[in-house]
């Protein structure tokens, strides 16, 4: 039967969030029901495409990475895959008809990560649109099930939110990113004499990403509005949390939110979600 084996892959996709991303997978939960599986399909293939550039150093990553998205445009083409992450990712891409450019830019973004260490600014604008915007998209392909034109209207705000997350990202990660990996993403930053004039241009750059986010997600479909805000309070919380942070700190510790914060952040918001506010 093949419902059962399409189920399988999907529930190997949600487990995949759970196990990656708490944050993530609570804020899934607060999307309607019909629309949790393709998100989570989503963020399964979005988390092993970058596991591979960032975790696998002692494999082949570029092979890896260029077998995973052969595999993908197969799995897509065909309908079907053995890989229950592709699998579950394709029904999702064919079911909403994402356009496959986005696939594309993202891949490119992961390649990037095989070699590339330091950016410029139209090089980090690429990789910023390819690793984050465009999965914000693809996430609005589903949210706007087919409506071109709301589509359209709510696309540069998806694409500021998914900017902003892979931002703070940045600023979170920069320890094992610099120091592990040799990379560095904000252009003409050099980490070795990190300033507050740097860290405070790349947090105003960040506040604007989350203000024109929020414009779009007030204006979201009711089915995804309470958890696509969920989980920009979650990353909202993260940024004023590393704004607070000294900018040598930053290099020293990676940034957390604590579960307590994180339950109190969800709490609110499901109470929003009862009354229907944001």
């Amino acid at each position: 039967m093949i419902d059962l084996f399409h189920s399988v892959s999907h529930e190997c996709s949600k487990i995949t969030t759970a196990r990656y991303s708490t944050s993530f997978s609570s804020a899934i939960k607060l999307l309607h029901k019909e629309i949790r599986r393709p998100i989570y399909d989503i963020y399964g293939f979005v988390r092993f495409a970058d596991e591979i550039v960032d975790t696998f150093h002692q494999y082949d990553k570029a092979h890896l990475l260029a077998d995973f998205k052969k595999q993908t445009y197969d799995a897509i083409k065909d309908n079907i895959s053995l890989n229950p992450i592709l699998n579950s990712f394709q029904i999702t891409v064919n079911r909403y008809n994402i356009d496959l450019h986005l696939v594309e830019a993202f891949f490119k973004s992961m390649e990037f990560d095989l070699n590339k260490s330091n950016y410029d600014s139209e090089g980090y604008a690429s990789y910023i649109y390819g690793s984050a915007e465009v999965v914000g998209l693809m996430c609005l392909y589903v949210f706007c099930n087919g409506n071109k034109q709301q589509y359209e209207q709510l696309k540069p705000s998806a694409q500021a939110l998914g900017a902003a997350f892979q931002k703070v990202n940045f600023l979170r990660d920069v320890k094992a990113d610099y120091q592990q990996l040799n990379r560095v993403y904000f252009p003409g930053v050099d980490f070795n004499d990190f300033s507050h004039e740097m860290k405070k241009e790349i947090e105003d750059d960040i506040q604007h990403d989350f203000d024109k986010a929020y414009e779009g997600i007030v204006q979201l479909p009711l089915n995804a509005r309470f958890g696509v805000y969920l989980a920009y309070k979650y990353y909202l919380s993260l940024f004023k949390k590393i704004k607070a942070v000294q900018p040598q700190k930053i290099l020293e510790h990676r940034i957390r939110i604590p579960n307590y914060h994180k339950a109190w952040v969800a709490a609110k918001v499901v109470i929003r979600t009862q009354l229907n506010l944001l």
